[in-house]
Order: C-alpha cells, then structure tokens, then sequence
C-alpha cells in the first residue's frame, strides 16, 4: 500500500470523519478535480470539453480558490477519485474523470501528489470545512474490449480471478445481469470485480479504511452502487467509518431508497426527475414533484440523509433545459431547504449551459471565479438562511419536509418544529412572472405572529385566520421565518425591513403600478462627503456609480445621522443595492460592506410608499 503507507507519515494525527448526523447540516459542493482550478490560477488556460482529455486542474488548483467555495457558504467539496487511472487516450478520451481507474495504491499524479491531498484536507479542516471523496469499488478501467483485458496492470486484483466473467449489461430489469455484467463497451471496458468473493472484499474493506484514516477524509460519495450486491455494502460503509452517500442512478424510490438499508445515504435521483420537470417550464408538473416527495418520504428509510442535486457530471446541466434564472433559483432553493443535504455542481453558480457528457463538464476557471454572478450570490444567501434555520431549530435538520399546499405553478413546502417551521414558496412563473398575493392556509402559524421573508427581508404578519399573504414576483422562491429569528443573525439581521401589509382591491383602492420606496439610511458623515444608493436596476443605475441615486442630508442631524431618498420603482421588481459614499471633488467610492441588500416591491394602492430602514455597515 504505497501511497497509503507514505501519506500516513505525513500526517501529524488522525482526523475523525464526520457521522451521518453532522452530515445534515453540511452544504457541499461538488467539483471535477481536473476542471475546476489550475495551480497557476489561470482563468484562461483552454479546456475544449469535446476532446474529453486533461485540463490541468489540480488539487493545489482546488486550495488556491476555496475563498470562492466558502464564500457561497459551502462547508464541504466532493471531489471526484484520486486513485491511478489509465494513462491511455482512448476512443472515449483520457481518464481526467478519475473513473477509469486501474492503480488503487496510487494516486493520479495528473492531480498531484500525496503531499497535496493532504494539504487540500487540511486547508478545508482549518477552514472548518470536510472532504468528501468520490470512491469505485465496482470496476476498474481498461483500453479495450473487455476479452483482451490484461489483468496484470490492475495493482491490487491482478487476476481474472477477481472479476467476474466478461459480459456486457443487455438487461437492466434483470438485476443479477446488473450486478454481474459489465459497464462500458468494447472501446473502453469496465471490468467488472466479483465483490462477493471474500478476498475482494477483504481487499476493499481493508484499502477504504487505511485511505479515510491516512487523508482525514470525512465522507464518501460511492460511484456505480446498484452494480453491486447489497450485501457488500454495509461492511465497506464500516470500515470507511464515515458518512457514504451512494450514487443509485434511478428513478423509481421503490428501487432506490432500499440502498438506505445499506448505505447512509444515496443521491436523490428520485426527486431529481421530477424536479427537473416541474421547474424546467411554465408548464411543468408541480403535482408530480408533490407527489414524489410523499413518496421519498414513505419509501427512504432517513430522507434528511439523501444527496439533493439539480446538476451533475452525469447529467445535462439546468440551463441546457431553461436559461431562465428564476426557475434556476426556484430548484437550488428547493436542494437546500427539502429533506437532505444541498448538493451544488461546480459552474452552476455560473449558469453553465453544457449539456449532456462530456459538454457538461466545463472548466470553472474560465469564468474567472466570479464572485457578483447572479446565482453565485443567491447561492450565497441561499446558504446563509439554511444555516439560520438550522441554528434557531435544533430539530429543523431532523424534521421532515411537508408540502402542504400546490397549484398548478407553486408548490408551498414546511419544515421544522411547530410554531418555528421554515415556509418555503416555489414557483415555476421564471422571470416574467407576474405580481401577486399567494394566501397561505395551513402554514402552521398562529395569528399575529410576525414572520421574515429572508430573500427580500420584509417582514409579513400572519393575519386573523391564519393566513400569510406571500406577496410573489418574478416566479421568484420565498422562504419564510419566525421574525424573531431572522433579526437575531444571518442576512436579514443588519438591517431593519419594510413592514408590508399585503392591500386588497377593495371599492377606494387603486392598485399602484409603481410604488415610491423610501430609503432612509443612518450613517455619520462629514463635511463634503455624500452618500448614494446604486442597484441591479436601472432606476438605481444599473451599478453604475455615475448613475446612482444620491440621497438628501436636510434632515441630518448629529443625534439622528439620516440620509434619504424616494425612487418610483414598479410593482413586483425585486432587486439588489447597496449604498456607498463619494467626497466633494473626489472619483474614490467607498461602498459600504457586503453582502448586497435585496428588496422585492409589494403591492399597494395609489399615494402609498413603503419604507426601507438601514444603518450602514
């Protein structure tokens, strides 16, 4: 065990990896190690995705950008296997994946060395941050068709003794032709191994243990799962001695959530079905996304372990379906607020379009890591409200998800204790939405209580029946929370927030098309300098300084700081600003600390105007 043995020598002391428990709270993101950071940070090293060969992403590339990766709020990556891989470029390309794999006591030096693995997992432990690494323990890979493998350059299974006999799957309704036959084809082979002999498994059982200790590696992500009989399962998950989440590529929960038995956890591609289809349209089944939820839960035996995902490296990106930034929204809000772990793909938060394998695998870097994308902020907010909820409700983790209410665009989802659940509001619209009111029964709030709306941070008081009065843009999600809560830490805690009364049509009312918003902001200045507020709109300038809204001091005193501003902004336009501050005589602006502020219009009748509160920060 060379590379196991040497990298133990590095290691100043055993890291234990984190029990499925811990894992419920986690957010993980998922990269291709070959795609998604370089070690000499290039934004612009080529990456053609059709030549299906190695880019130059490295594990040091992955140390040099975890400031990215945490800054969306992500405490844990996925990376994809480590171990020596083929070296051939094949009908099907290069083994970057890491699936092809032929040397399981060695490592893909394409990647780097035992050195820099260990100093991945201890820059992301000295972040507070885990590793989870992908692992195959049902084949290896080979250049050819599987009747001319040489068995010989398999370093740990050297004999033909150890797989079962060459077949190809012909039928994947027989499932003894699933576990027994071979993947791949006659271009690149994937041979096989006979797990249920004892010498494999002895072999397994005693390399994931030995690998888990000697990288301080916290989870497993297990490829190819149903390809192998349940019964291997559970002694390589204790051996492993942490979390493993396996990859059952089905559909059916019936088929997929008994692996639960066996496993702690398996992605969830029960759901992802179905929500992909509920959200890739206008028109898409939000019944059907209801429905299988209720399933989920019926069928898996702990649906708060599941891997929840919109996007992989096995399946066409979310954009390749829809490149409407509202529906993606709706799907990443629903990964982190249902039952299980938030799973985000490298390049999502970039609104990468590529298709199915290989054009679904671009390199991250040439994006330049942008840090202002629109999803990669969301993502960001997104991240720090799950965390909220999970630290103002200790049984939030645990609880299960309740979709209590759908029509035929929106689906309305609960989670957590009674009296502090999470409210969560999807809607399929995508952006040219209209505005309106959503009256939601059966929330489980009583009457009176005050709760946030953490996208935008207004605050919604639960009327007299019990009712919330959801006030829904854009098709843009909502996800609402005990006021309490919210002010108390997190995004919606820096700021005070328009208190909004949702306005009925009634004889009197003329419902406003544009509302003027007031925006009083408290901040010491002095003589000759001057604050503004610019946005993500144009009547803010479109985050042009040189467009941005300067705000009035006529009101400014010492005791009262105030600075203001009312801007006609139309109904339903949710929008992000910040304010910043600019001297006589000056081209320096100095912007007040992120993270960007949000706001959504409400509704309301002619002559009203809704205020929002801030102090600088």
């Amino acid at each position: 065990m060379r590379f196991l043995l040497a990298a133990a020598l590095l290691l100043a002391k055993a890291v234990t990896g984190l029990t499925s428990a811990e894992w419920r709270s986690q957010s993980i993101y998922f990269l291709l190690t070959d795609r998604f950071g370089r070690e000499d940070n290039s934004t612009t090293a080529a990456c053609d995705v059709s030549q299906r060969i190695y880019c130059g992403g490295s594990w040091q590339g992955i140390i040099n950008h975890l400031d990215y990766i945490q800054g969306m709020g992500f405490t844990a990556i996925w990376i994809t296997p480590v171990t020596g891989q083929l070296t051939q470029d094949t009908g099907y390309g290069e083994a970057y994946h890491g699936y092809w794999q032929q040397k399981i006591y060695e490592l893909n030096s394409n990647y780097g060395t035992a050195q820099d693995l260990l100093a991945l997992s201890k820059a992301l432990h000295d972040r507070g941050m885990y590793l989870m690494v992908d692992v195959v323990a049902n084949h290896m890979g080979y250049d050819g068709a599987g009747n001319t493998v040489d068995y010989s350059v398999f370093d740990a299974f050297d004999s033909s003794s150890y797989f079962h006999s060459y077949c190809l799957i012909s039928n994947y309704n027989d499932q003894t032709d699933v576990e027994d036959c071979w993947l791949g084809d006659t271009t690149v082979s994937l041979p096989d191994l006979n797990t249920e002999l004892s010498s494999v498994q002895t072999i397994w059982y005693n390399w994931i243990t030995e690998f888990v200790s000697n990288y301080s590696i916290d989870g497993l992500r297990i490829d190819t799962v149903k390809h192998v009989q349940e019964s291997f399962w559970p002694g390589y998950n204790k051996a492993a001695g942490v979390y493993c989440v396996g990859e059952v590529f089905d559909g059916d929960p019936a088929y997929t959530c008994p692996y639960q038995n066996y496993l702690d956890g398996v992605l969830n591609y029960p759901i992802y079905y179905p929500l992909l289809n509920a959200f890739e349209s206008f028109s898409g089944s939000i019944s059907s996304l209801y429905n299988m939820i209720n399933s989920v839960a019926s069928d898996c035996a702990e649906p708060t372990l599941l891997g929840n995902f919109i996007e992989n490296h096995d399946n066409p990106r979310f954009a390749s379906y829809t490149d409407d930034y509202s529906q993606a929204k709706n799907v990443l809000a629903f990964l982190h607020f249902a039952d299980g772990i938030p799973i985000v793909y490298a390049g999502q938060e970039q609104h990468y379009s590529g298709g199915s394998d290989p054009y679904n695998r671009e390199a991250t870097w040439l994006s330049g890591y942008s840090t202002t994308a629109e999803l990669y902020q969301f993502i960001k907010r997104t991240n720090e409200i799950r965390s909220l909820a999970i630290a103002s409700d200790s049984s939030y983790i645990t609880s299960k998800n309740n979709p209590f209410y759908t029509d035929s665009h929106t689906i309305a989802m609960k989670k957590g204790s009674t009296g502090s659940q999470v409210v969560t509001v999807l809607s399929n619209y995508g952006s040219s939405g209209s505005s309106y009111t959503l009256n939601l029964s059966g929330n489980g709030y009583s009457s009176g209580t005050k709760l946030m709306e953490m996208y935008t941070c207004t605050t919604i008081t639960v009327d007299s029946s019990g009712n919330i009065a959801v006030p829904m843009a854009s098709g843009l999600p909502r996800v609402l929370m005990l006021a309490s809560s919210a002010a108390s830490s997190g995004p919606c805690a820096s700021s005070s927030s328009t208190t909004t009364t949702t306005t009925t049509t009634t004889t009197g009312c003329t419902q406003a098309t544009a509302l003027p918003i007031l925006f009083k902001e408290t901040v010491t200045t002095s003589y000759g300098e001057h604050i503004y507020i610019s946005g993500s709109i144009s009547e803010l300038g479109n985050w042009n300084t040189e467009n941005a809204v300067a705000l009035s001091a006529d009101q400014y005193a010492s005791s009262d700081p105030l600075w203001y501003v009312a801007v006609a902004i139309p109904v339903g336009t949710s929008f992000e600003y910040k304010f910043f501050e600019k001297a006589d005589g000056s081209t320096t602006v100095t912007w007040e600390s992120d993270p960007n502020r949000s706001y959504t219009v409400p509704t309301g009748c002619v002559g009203t105007t809704a205020t929002v509160t801030a102090t600088w920060r």
